[in-house]
């Protein structure tokens, strides 16, 4: 078999449930210039059946079993490592590809950009209903050149923090910096903005892919992921300018009443988080009450509040919206829980 062009490197752990649903949107649209490079940080459920199956009748499937899980970033990192194509696509475990996905990828890539940003429609978790058309909100396709780092940066990097947009070519991954990234969740970020790119970059405008939005396995790590480790990572590349690290995100979200009022909306912030993570950041009283009022309000009423500002002047944010509903803090979910379901939980993926 000749060398791929394009390697789609997938890092999973625990997603039985759903990886076959992935592989199936990728496999019926590969060709030779296509490969499947499945990383799995030693499941305990039955992820490895499952890839089995797929690796019997599957050529260009290639799944490597670690003997003990790496964590995300590490295990995107050995995926691509492993992988044999000029190019690798990022892909997540439980998202899908629309047909036509590769080919148009392909014909990005033989344009000779070393950058490529997909773009996404969101789906609700069991994908039956669209919840918002384009992730990121840009419909045209654009071009961007080597010295224009900074407005890709403005333009993608929010949506960047769903690895799965990524095509980048292999050689330039490999070159860089990339353990200074692992355990921050966004090691792809980390590799891309470092440093200036050594060539054009192209975002894709047409969703090709279908979130499966609402099924993240980080959700217990949302305050520390969100408040701390992504403004950390953002606000750390020195060549790009304080105003576009402003647009992405605050330097300190967690110093921002509103910020924190919206994470306690969604039930991503509570009494617990501000004992064991938030009152060590702050060292004035006045901060420390108003964290701890916040943390104490009831997240009913801030759920509903929050909800009702962003259907009346954020109307387009379609997706935080969602996250206000997924919240058990949503009055219909809360009535659930007060009534013993306990299928009314939060999790919304950010």
């Amino acid at each position: 078999m000749s060398e791929p062009i394009l390697s789609i490197c997938i890092a999973t752990r625990n997603r039985a449930a759903f990886i076959g649903q992935t592989l199936d949107s990728l496999i019926g649209q590969m060709t030779d210039a296509v490969e499947i490079v499945v990383v799995d940080g030693a499941s305990t459920d039955d992820t490895e059946q499952v890839m089995r199956a797929y690796e019997r009748y599957t050529p260009r499937l290639r799944y490597l079993r670690l003997a003990q899980n790496g964590g995300f970033d590490r295990d995107y990192d050995r995926a691509v490592q492993e992988a044999q194509g000029e190019f690798c696509w990022l892909f997540s475990d439980d998202d899908l590809l629309k047909p036509g996905a590769i080919r148009a990828v392909l014909d990005a890539i033989a344009q000779g950009y070393c950058l490529l940003i997909v773009n996404a429609e969101a789906r609700s978790a069991d994908l039956t209903e669209l919840q918002q058309e384009r992730v990121l909100p840009i419909g045209e396709d654009r071009a961007y050149g080597a010295q224009e780092q900074e407005r890709l940066f403005v333009d993608v990097a929010k949506y960047m923090s769903f690895i799965g947009c990524v095509v980048i070519r292999r050689d330039i991954w490999l070159a860089r910096e990339r353990e200074r990234y692992y355990g921050t969740a966004f090691i792809h970020v980390g590799v891309i903005f470092q440093a200036p790119l050594p060539g054009e970059a192209r975002l894709i405008g047409a969703p090709w892919i279908v979130i499966r939005y609402g099924n993240a396995s980080w959700t217990a790590r949302a305050f520390e992921i969100w408040m701390v480790q992504w403004p950390k990572l953002i606000w750390s590349f020195p060549h790009l300018s304080d105003v576009a690290k402003r647009s992405i995100t605050r330097k300190e979200p967690w110093r921002s009443p509103v910020v924190m009022l919206l994470s306690r909306a969604v039930d991503g912030y509570s009494p617990q988080i501000y004992r064991e993570r938030y009152a060590p950041l702050l060292s004035d009283w006045r901060d420390r009450w108003m964290a701890w009022a916040i943390a104490h309000t009831p997240g009913v009423l801030v759920n509903a509040a929050a909800l009702l500002a962003f259907k009346f002047m954020r109307p387009y944010d379609k997706l935080m919206q969602v996250n206000f509903r997924a919240s058990r803090f949503y009055y219909r979910n809360y009535l659930r829980l007060l009534l013993g379901d306990q299928s009314a939980s939060r999790n919304p993926r950010s």
